[in-house]
């Protein structure tokens, strides 16, 4: 069986099989040590995922004179911190928004008292949502729906889409990334 040195050396020279390897080999360490971290198997995956991307992006510059596991689990330990990270901001959103909605305001907004061009501008914003919801991949458009438009909690969208709450989760984190990825490129008009 070939050390990691070797495999790092012929991955780094195209060889897709020992990147293949080097994951097998080291998957299950990565995964059981951010497996802790987190309730849901969906968030470990991208996890585990998001790691080895990191990790064989930067191979390059990893020095071949030391251990690759200890350099891969500190990759995996930060990405899983990251993750708990934002996690934990989107939460702390979500609590706020409920926060003024529990308190009269159904908005969340900071002033009830609207003029009508913030209306018609709100309006926009709104319709221009709704079109970049409805350009999203069958698979996070209903979901994104349920949480963007309707409004829904996280446990109502599982119910009424017959899903596992982990699945929305997962599902809408992701729709967002497309979200924000085609608002950055201006996808819809």
């Amino acid at each position: 069986m070939e050390n990691d040195k070797d495999l790092i050396q012929r991955a780094l020279a195209g060889d897709q099989i020992a990147y293949r390897m080097l994951y097998q080999i080291h998957e299950p360490s990565v995964r059981g040590r951010v497996s802790g971290y987190f309730k849901w198997k969906a968030d470990v995956d991208d996890v585990v995922s998001e790691s080895f991307q990191k990790a064989f992006s930067a191979l390059s510059a990893f020095d071949t004179s030391r251990e690759f596991s200890p350099w891969l689990i500190t990759i995996a330990t930060r990405t899983a911190l990251d993750h708990l990270s934002s996690i934990k901001r989107e939460d702390n959103k979500k609590e706020g928004i409920l926060s003024k909605a529990s308190q009269g305001d159904p908005m969340g907004a900071e002033l009830t008292d609207t003029t009508p061009e913030e209306e018609i501008i709100q309006d926009e914003v709104h319709q221009r949502l709704i079109q970049y919801i409805d350009e999203l991949p069958s698979l996070y458009k209903d979901v994104m729906i349920k949480y963007m438009i309707e409004e829904l909690e996280y446990e109502e969208i599982a119910k009424e889409l017959g899903l596992e709450l982990n699945t929305v989760r997962t599902r809408i984190r992701r729709g967002k990334q497309h979200l924000s990825e085609m608002m950055l490129r201006g996808e819809v008009e």
